[in-house]
């Protein structure tokens, strides 16, 4: 379970899509390091109640909402920087390809994450080259993870808010919400 935070700084919404995305690798990242902590205190073996309820948040979480965020990107605002013609909008475009790229890798390893992570629920433990392999798998994740969302966090996203069109940030909103069925206004 994803504590909540009394105090603290308020998500983004659909109006600042940007920050949306942003928003969503604090989630990843916690997301991450809960499935990480799972592996590492269960080594694949029976799970006691606040374990099994973590590792199925955690998948749910990399099943559901993690796909939604990629497309986010893929779908709604690099297809937007590619349009933009400025040596600012060049040089992000030249790190997009290796951040889909990334996309790519980071799912085929929510797969196996995912697979595995399913089979221990079912079974209720896994065999030790199993708990090794999603253990190596999270830990290779976590890896791509902090290069990929400090690209983007320090490099992309500041880079799209000052490039996009206010028209163009508010497209990629209601593409966002389009994609969570949230309606919004206008």
């Amino acid at each position: 379970m994803v504590p909540i935070q009394i105090g603290g700084r308020r998500e983004s919404d659909f109006t600042d899509p940007i920050g949306m995305l942003s928003d969503c690798h604090r989630r990843i990242e916690r997301f991450l390091g809960t499935l990480i902590v799972v592996g590492r205190e269960a080594h694949g073996g029976p799970l006691n109640n606040e374990q099994r309820t973590a590792l199925e948040s955690g998948l749910r979480y990399f099943r559901e909402a993690a796909p939604k965020h990629t497309a986010d990107e893929e779908e709604s605002l690099f297809p937007r920087l590619r349009c933009i013609e400025s040596p600012e909008a060049k040089a992000v475009l030249a790190q997009i390809d290796a951040l889909e790229d990334d996309h790519d890798r980071a799912d085929r390893s929510h797969r196996e994450i995912e697979r595995l992570g399913q089979r221990w629920l079912t079974e209720g433990q896994l065999t030790a080259e199993e708990a090794a392999r999603f253990a190596n798998r999270l830990a290779a994740l976590s890896d791509l993870y902090q290069r990929h969302i400090s690209l983007e966090d320090n490099v992309v996203f500041p880079s799209a808010k000052r490039l996009l069109a206010s028209a163009e940030t508010h497209a990629v909103g209601a593409e966002m919400a389009a994609r969570r069925g949230v309606p919004t206004a206008g």
